[in-house]
């Protein structure tokens, strides 16, 4: 299922992320770190792969269209979970 964000709403869902959730979400998946954090918009394609993040110029830091939002909907998950302690 895809998803249509805008970048900067990408971002502030990263950026609300508890310490430790990217590696959480990368060993729950068997993915690199860094392809998690190119997944909320990294660039570092040495050490981690894309996944299906589509960035298109526009306001609010452009339109990103996710092919799969299983990356998207755990963090979701682990930031509804912080916000209930």
């Amino acid at each position: 299922m895809t998803k249509t964000i805008s970048f900067n709403d990408l971002r502030r869902i990263k950026d609300s992320l508890p310490d430790g959730s990217i590696r959480q979400i990368a060993d729950k998946l068997n993915l690199t770190p860094q392809t998690v954090r190119n997944y909320f918009g990294g660039t570092n394609y040495e050490f981690g792969k894309n996944c299906g993040v589509h960035i298109e110029p526009g306001p609010n830091g452009g339109i990103v269209v996710l092919d799969d939002t299983t990356i998207y909907d755990m963090a979701i998950e682990i930031i509804q979970g912080q916000n209930k302690e």
